[in-house]
């Protein structure tokens, strides 16, 4: 947490140093709060978007879980995202959580994956369609930026396919998480390596029944309120940048940043930092610099990381230690 929260801070303040004259102090004077405040609303109502869409989910595979219940585990998984690398921290929380509720392991990890296929199709659309409306924009990036996106999608193809193969050959995944599992626990004793690897095939299978289950549901699992919920996250979270640039006086640019935030979002994606920090500044900086007058880039990018990165800590935080308030009044009842 610490290693994260310094790189992201000092980043920042080089961003700042290299990006504030006299014209930035005229642009905060000018800043509009009522904007700042949009931003953060809107940015908790994608948030709610994220936990109606894990509610739905589990409904689809006959599991009654609540939205109060849904949201927190969204803001718990908040705060580890923004520690671990590629903000993969968040998927094991999420599972857990699910768990905890009475979601087996093998559809926990389904609902989960198929919400990273979700994001992957919603984001995959929406890139090619503003790529399209805006494609000299994309064009003046530096190369490694687009380098690093293209890698990003390839990337993004990849685990779709390995999704789709998940879901048409269950052995072959039982074969290589045994196979995984038997090399990185070798040193376990027999027994409990059985029953590990025991509990690990009928896991597998529950995964497969679960990711068959939404592939065969059709409008009701894949392509109905799931899909609806995932666009108005991403819509929401991208719009969220719009708000913050109104606050300081400069038109939406909803396109333009549209854009940017679909390459922020892919290039995130690629473990590098703990929770894309310096990573996200980076490409804040260069990418909305095309765009927005320089003396106010800075500025930008530190109200949209408050957002989306320390204002993550805080509430996270805040919704983590309820959760582990809850398993440890569970603990002393069992």
């Amino acid at each position: 947490m610490w290693i994260s929260i310094t790189f992201t801070t000092v980043v920042l303040i080089v961003v700042l140093y290299f990006t504030i004259n006299e014209n930035t102090f005229v642009y905060i004077r000018r800043l509009n709060p009522i904007f700042l405040f949009l931003a953060f609303l809107l940015h908790l109502i994608s948030l709610a978007f994220w936990g109606l869409r894990i509610q739905i989910m589990t409904r689809n595979l006959g599991y009654n879980v609540s939205f109060r219940y849904c949201f927190n585990l969204i803001l718990a998984n908040l705060f580890v995202g923004a520690i671990t690398p590629a903000q993969a921290g968040g998927e094991p929380v999420r599972i857990h959580q699910l768990y905890r509720v009475g979601v087996p392991i093998g559809d926990s990890t389904a609902i989960v994956i198929t919400e990273r296929l979700f994001d992957a199709i919603v984001l995959g659309i929406t890139g090619a369609v503003v790529i399209v409306l805006l494609g000299s924009l994309v064009a003046s990036p530096t190369s490694s930026t687009m380098i690093a996106l293209y890698i990003s999608w390839v990337l993004m193809v990849v685990a779709i396919a390995l999704f789709l193969y998940a879901i048409r050959s269950p052995v072959t995944l039982k074969r290589v998480a045994k196979k995984l599992l038997s090399w990185s626990l070798r040193k376990w004793d027999v027994k409990r390596l059985d029953a590990l690897l025991g509990r690990i095939d009928r896991e597998v299978d529950n995964f497969h029944v679960s990711l068959s289950h939404f592939v065969q549901k059709g409008k009701g699992g894949i392509i109905g309120w799931p899909i609806v919920f995932t666009a108005l996250f991403w819509f929401s979270e991208f719009f969220t940048a719009s708000l913050i640039l109104m606050g300081l006086g400069q038109p939406p640019y909803v396109i333009q940043s549209f854009v940017a935030q679909i390459i922020i979002a892919i290039i995130m994606m690629i473990p590098l930092t703990p929770g894309g920090s310096g990573i996200a500044e980076l490409s804040a900086t260069s990418l909305y610099g095309l765009f927005i007058p320089a003396s106010i880039v800075g500025v930008f990018v530190v109200l949209w990381r408050v957002i989306f990165y320390y204002f993550h800590l805080i509430i996270g935080f805040v919704a983590g230690l309820a959760i582990i308030r809850r398993e440890a009044t569970t603990v002393k009842v069992e």
